[in-house]
């Protein structure tokens, strides 16, 4: 059974919450500092930091869940919950390998925040797809 894209958007955009709560509030106790992805994206596009925040919530809120339920849903073992965080992680490693890079940070922000960072970012993706798969795993209400 396919889930439900309403139930896929809705997860996106409360593991987007939990995400960016993490590495705004939990990742200055591991790093010393905020992890600021909307900085980050902003400054490699020029753009505003309200915009960067934007794209973020886009991708994890729109692009993530509509590829995990017409994609990638069928591959992933287990129940939702662990599908998510899966998805969480498969969404984390190219993070690390492709898109830090692209934004200055280093390959596995190996210029930047080091291990360090490259644990904290793991949590919050994981942090991620927990949340994600709980939501869009739900079953249908009988209302």
């Amino acid at each position: 059974m396919k889930p439900n894209l309403m139930k896929a958007l809705l997860g996106g955009f409360a593991g987007t919450v939990a995400m960016t709560m993490m590495m705004q509030f939990v990742a200055p106790f591991m790093l010393g500092q905020p992890m600021d992805v909307a900085h980050l994206l902003a400054e490699f596009l020029g753009t505003p930091w309200v915009l960067g925040m934007l794209i973020h919530f886009a991708l994890g809120s729109l692009v993530f869940p509509v590829a995990y339920v017409f994609v990638l849903f069928t591959y992933l073992p287990g129940p939702p919950t662990l599908k998510g965080v899966l998805w969480g992680i498969l969404l984390w490693v190219p993070a690390m390998a492709v898109t830090m890079p692209m934004l200055g940070q280093g390959f596995f922000m190996s210029q930047t925040l080091g291990l360090r960072g490259v644990m904290a970012a793991f949590m919050a993706h994981l942090i991620y797809g927990g949340v994600f798969g709980a939501i869009t795993g739900m079953a249908p209400s009988n209302r």
